[in-house]
């Protein structure tokens, strides 16, 4: 440790997965934007051009704004980290570009359920692994069904969902976007616990925009004509979102480990997309599978908890 360095210990694992299950609220919210801009411009990429951009430009606001920000990348300077550390951005890019050319394939359902599995998968993985900052955690029996309990709750709140084509590339392509999202979520975690929470949400959109971009080049939907973008500005909030979203995931991390805080982003997920389907005009209400998914990704959270932690 460093002369004059605080050292900030991570959350209690509750606080820090309530504070996640409320960064899955912002998730779905952002989903929600980014799908109807999407739409509305007529190129999925996009939005999650949009959505980077955004998220990019707060960080540089935070550079000016924020001394932790700034303290927390010279600490990451000090610190030496491998550079793979660095590439958990890479994760939430590949989900974002996955989901926008997968979604209209395999249907909300499918893609939904596959990501989750993938995500419990490389949550397991990458905790029994060592990667993430909370140290090597066993597998566990509790661990493993707690695993498989989320992608139950998520299979029971998409009942009834769109359904496209069951194509075994593109399920397996949405696997890999979960086990993604578990890696980003991890390195992340690393950078943040070298640096700051800060650092690590501004070394995230500083790698994982310029990929979103290389994307959207290379599909075409930065050249040709102007699209009509929309008024509405709640349609732009997705990259203020993702930064509140990834800001609550490493907190997460860095208390209750890379398995724990998926599920419980996961349920924030279900619980946003039950608020929505009431709040939204001509939404349809209450769900009561979306609402029973919920509480037993809730469950999967506390079950995937018990048992010897470390190893």
């Amino acid at each position: 440790m460093s002369a004059g360095r605080t050292v900030r210990r991570p959350l209690p694992a509750w606080a820090a997965l309530a504070l996640v299950t409320v960064a899955g609220v912002a998730s779905a919210a952002q989903g929600a934007a980014n799908g109807e801009l999407g739409a509305r411009v007529g190129e999925a990429s996009l939005a999650g051009v949009v959505n980077n951009l955004g998220g990019t430009l707060l960080v540089a606001v935070g550079l000016a704004v924020l001394p932790s920000m700034r303290a927390g990348l010279a600490a990451l300077r000090r610190a030496r980290l491998p550079w793979w550390s660095y590439l958990g951005g890479l994760g939430g890019a590949l989900i974002v570009v996955l989901g926008a050319y997968l979604v209209p394939v395999l249907g909300v359902a499918v893609f939904t359920i596959a990501q989750v599995a993938g995500g419990s998968l490389g949550g397991l993985a990458v905790d029994r692994a060592g990667v993430a900052p909370v140290g090597r955690l066993a597998l566990t029996g509790p661990r493993v069904a707690g695993g498989l309990l989320g992608v139950a709750a998520v299979a029971l709140a998409q009942a009834g969902g769109p359904v496209g084509e069951l194509a075994l590339v593109p399920v397996l392509l949405a696997v890999v976007g979960g086990v993604g999202v578990a890696l980003q979520s991890a390195l992340n975690g690393r950078v943040s616990a070298a640096g700051t929470s800060a650092a690590g949400v501004a070394v995230n959109f500083v790698v994982s925009t310029p990929a979103v971009l290389l994307v959207a080049a290379l599909a075409g939907a930065l050249s040709g004509p102007a699209p009509a973008w929309p008024d509405a500005w709640y349609l732009y909030t997705g990259g203020l979102l993702g930064v509140g979203i990834v800001a609550g995931l490493v907190v997460g991390v860095r208390s209750a480990g890379v398995l724990r805080t998926g599920l419980a982003l996961v349920a924030g997920q279900l619980g946003g997309a039950l608020l929505l389907d009431v709040l939204l005009p001509g939404g349809p209400g209450v769900r009561p599978a979306v609402l029973a998914g919920a509480a037993l990704t809730l469950v999967a959270v506390v079950v995937a908890g018990r048992g010897p932690r470390r190893r």
